[in-house]
């Protein structure tokens, strides 16, 4: 897959993050990444890449864009040469995607910090699609999730930690 393909499909997952229902234009991109990081590139030079015609990109524009569509920088080059997308698992095309709705999803609950700190392990992990698949099964098997809350977060002990004496009629 080309950085030009690659970019076309980062602007098509980013205008559904967003509710747009169809990819986000090259001007709306540019536009979100001022407001949103303060600096951006200009329309031409995201054409300009996406079209092969700047088959190579400064670092600083790597980082922008890596950091705007919530991307590993290092996904933001072309696949070498013999490279064949059938030599990747279905799944494994499906991690960008699942990251960059985690990152949309952990900027969404930026109030709840430690929602947002929960919703960054999980795309920061290596397989997050993994991870969100072992989420479900624990939550599907009766019992687990409360077991583990407790092991992973005890309560505090009230008292003397012992539980209370039955009470007597």
């Amino acid at each position: 897959m080309t950085l030009g393909d690659k970019l076309r499909s980062l602007r098509s997952i980013e205008g559904s993050l967003r509710g747009l229902n169809r990819p986000m234009t090259q001007s709306e991109v540019v536009k979100a990444m001022k407001k949103e990081l303060g600096r951006g590139l200009s329309q031409a030079y995201l054409s300009q890449i996406e079209n092969g015609a700047r088959p190579h990109m400064t670092n600083t524009s790597r980082e922008l864009l890596a950091r705007f569509f919530r991307v590993y920088p290092g996904f933001l080059v072309d696949d070498p040469p013999g490279y064949s997308r059938e030599l990747q698992s279905a799944l494994r095309m499906a991690d960008p995607t699942v990251d960059a709705w985690l990152y949309a999803g952990a900027d969404q609950f930026s109030v709840d910090p430690e929602l947002a700190h929960a919703i960054l392990a999980i795309a920061d992990k290596d397989d997050s699609r993994a991870a969100l698949l072992l989420l479900g099964e624990i939550l599907r098997t009766p019992g687990l999730a409360e077991r583990l809350s407790e092991v992973l977060q005890p309560r505090p002990l009230v008292g003397s930690g012992h539980p209370p004496p039955p009470i007597q009629n």
